[in-house]
């Protein structure tokens, strides 16, 4: 029997206290719209440019939204001593956070896996053996977290590795979805990630149909994570193409 109306109903549901935040009753509405405006298979606008650092190789700043990252490239220059000779170059990737890039002053993720992600995901696509004994080096700054850091980052530090003159086989781009429910967000923000029930981020090298990287987390089934891969892999590719033009501005600038 219906409770009086504006009375509280009564209830035997167990206690989710020490559980995940949960996520708004809306989402189950594949016509919601995200905190930033968004529908749910729209990305955010994308802003790239390079030269963002005068002193290094190469650099290129990335603005996705409320996400803004720095990433700098020296090199190749000399390897250590202390390592052993090699026919083929070395990558060497640093990803840190500002302390005030996130909404709690000094409480950033842990950075040596996503530093360790960041090294995965562009080897495969840069052309080693073009710079044998040598070493390049890749630093990130992340200026303000606002979700999906990672693929911004992966994004951002292949069109500063492209400015830097490095050679690669394709750039590299990066996007993630968010499982909310039955519903798949692309480039999910970081609120969407604190209630998601699963991610999946892809990174690869979209003129080659390549894939150097997918991270999955949570559980999914066949038909979602196939959905999924595809809606990162047409994202991927609209990317690259952006990528593209942002280089080809910037080298029509310099030629000026």
């Amino acid at each position: 029997m219906a409770g009086k109306s504006g009375s509280t109903p009564a209830t035997y549901s167990p206690s989710l206290s020490g559980q995940k935040k949960k996520r708004p009753p809306v989402l189950t509405d594949s016509n919601w719209i995200r905190p930033d405006g968004r529908t749910l298979h729209q990305c955010r606008p994308a802003f790239l440019r390079t030269g963002a650092v005068n002193s290094a190789s190469g650099s290129a700043y990335a603005e996705f939204g409320n996400t803004k990252v720095i990433v700098s490239v020296f090199g190749p220059r000399e390897s250590k001593k202390a390592m052993m000779y090699s026919n083929s170059g070395r990558l060497n990737c640093n990803v840190s956070y500002a302390t005030f890039a996130t909404h709690v002053r000094g409480q950033t993720p842990e950075t040596k896996d996503i530093s360790s992600m960041l090294h995965k995901a562009l080897e495969g696509a840069i052309i080693l053996k073009s710079f044998p004994k040598t070493t390049v080096d890749v630093f990130a700054l992340v200026l303000e977290s606002g979700g999906s850091d990672l693929p911004v980052i992966t994004t951002c530090a292949s069109l500063a590795l492209a400015d830097a003159g490095i050679m690669l086989y394709d750039m590299v781009t990066s996007v993630s979805v968010s499982c909310l429910g039955k519903n798949l967000l692309i480039d999910p923000l970081s609120e969407e990630e604190s209630y998601q029930d699963g991610s999946l981020m892809i990174t690869c090298m979209p003129s080659r149909n390549e894939v150097t990287q997918m991270t999955v987390t949570g559980e999914w089934s066949t038909p979602k994570i196939n959905e999924a891969m595809q809606l990162c892999i047409d994202a991927c590719s609209k990317l690259g193409k952006i990528m593209r033009s942002c280089l080809k501005e910037a080298a029509s600038v310099t030629q000026d």
